[in-house]
């Protein structure tokens, strides 16, 4: 694996920095530092160092050589590394329980959050309701009080009836007026109706006498005429006579 190096910019520049790792590469480590015990990347990893001193020993108990003294110095330093070994593990599991109790804390008072929320969420639709029957009830108040005082602007009670009495006599009146009126005016028409069939009447018997009147004088000097014949014809004898 290579590795990148760093860019050191001078006075007034920007340092540019370039990780040796990228982050996929960074996950494969940890992982690996977490399973075999390692904190750095130097040195021999403390697993396989317990793996080494674990071997050592099993290969010395092996061995049909008077080796006490070897085997039990070979335990003991297995156990010390395995000792040593352990310790950071303990520490791991402290950690993990820890963070397992954490995590419980986390989800109850999560939980008890949640419920706060939607307890929330219904004060504030209950209060959003009584914010919308405040306002009608103010709106209600609103326009009780302009009635009232519209009403506070009129007259009293007593003055309304008398007018109100007043103008009742008076359209009892104008109905009277009214009714004479009408008879009157009935009476008028029947009274041109007649008269305009009486003028009818005596235009009819002016027109009468006069067409008799003409035929009459028509009579006349009709004969009159007649009579100047028998006269012209009958001679100056006649003439003498009449």
């Amino acid at each position: 694996m290579s590795i990148k190096g760093r860019k050191f910019a001078g006075k007034g520049e920007a340092v540019a920095s370039h990780y040796a790792f990228g982050p996929l590469e960074d996950d494969i480590i940890i992982k690996h530092r977490l399973l075999t015990r390692t904190t750095t990347t130097r040195g021999e990893p403390p697993l396989k160092k317990l793996q080494k001193k674990f071997t050592t020993f099993a290969l010395e108990i092996e061995k049909e050589a008077d080796n006490y003294s070897d085997c039990e110095r070979l335990a003991k330093a297995f156990l010390q590394e395995l000792d040593t070994f352990e310790i950071p593990l303990l520490k791991s599991k402290a950690v993990i329980d820890a963070n397992v109790r954490e995590k419980e804390n986390f989800n109850e008072l999560k939980g008890e959050i949640n419920k706060q929320i939607v307890q929330a969420q219904a004060d504030i639709e209950d209060l959003k309701r009584q914010l919308e029957e405040s306002k009608v009830e103010r709106k209600h108040k609103e326009e009780g009080e302009a009635i009232r005082k519209l009403i506070a602007m009129q007259p009293p009670r007593s003055e309304t009836q008398k007018v109100i009495t007043e103008l009742e006599k008076e359209i009892a009146m104008l109905e009277a007026e009214n009714t004479a009126s009408s008879r009157t005016l009935d009476l008028r028409k029947k009274q041109f109706a007649l008269l305009l069939h009486v003028v009818d009447e005596l235009q009819n018997t002016i027109e009468e006498e006069q067409r008799s009147l003409v035929e009459e004088m028509r009579n006349v000097v009709d004969d009159h005429n007649k009579s100047g014949s028998e006269d012209a014809t009958m001679g100056p004898e006649a003439m003498a006579v009449d």
